[in-house]
């Protein structure tokens, strides 16, 4: 939460010219209601089934790739998830839980797991062994967007 995993992902699709999608939009057209309904309505654990099943979807559709896609905070830690992504170019946005913890207060979006910033950093924690796993790991801390999808790209050799 807080990375910039839309903002920096919408940049990035814009410089390269790639499709952009966020998989928590396909998520909410699916099953026709927000995030926070979902996870309010049928638990967290019905939301991140409706996750894999909405990754894998979008990982066997035959057209358009490649593209930029933004997977939710929870999607990376589920070893489904990251089977379905392993030959994928993957993407840790990092920074600071503190400082992650604060974008979130200021950037407006309800999150249903956001609650306190002890909480945050413990599920931020909890998750980071695993988006430590991704292909290459951005430090996003004092950086502007342009400039974190500019580094993505060129960090990859495709920009």
């Amino acid at each position: 939460m807080g990375a910039g995993k839309t903002s920096v992902g919408k940049a990035l699709s814009q410089k390269l010219g790639w499709p952009f999608e966020d998989l928590d939009d396909r998520i909410q057209t699916r099953m026709g209601h927000t995030i926070e309904q979902i996870i309010q309505n049928r638990g967290e654990s019905e939301f991140r089934k409706a996750e894999t099943a909405a990754l894998r979807e979008l990982f066997n559709e035959p057209a358009p790739w490649p593209r930029v896609v933004a997977l939710g905070g929870g999607a990376f830690v589920r070893s489904a998830n990251t089977a379905v992504v392993k030959q994928a170019h993957t993407v840790f946005l990092d920074a600071q839980a503190q400082e992650l913890f604060r974008r979130c207060q200021l950037d407006g979006v309800h999150r249903p797991l956001l609650r306190d910033l002890k909480n945050f950093r413990e599920l931020y924690e909890q998750r980071r062994r695993h988006y430590l796993k991704a292909g290459l790991r951005i430090e996003t801390g004092g950086k502007d967007v342009a400039a974190i999808a500019a580094e993505v790209a060129c960090s990859f050799g495709i920009s």
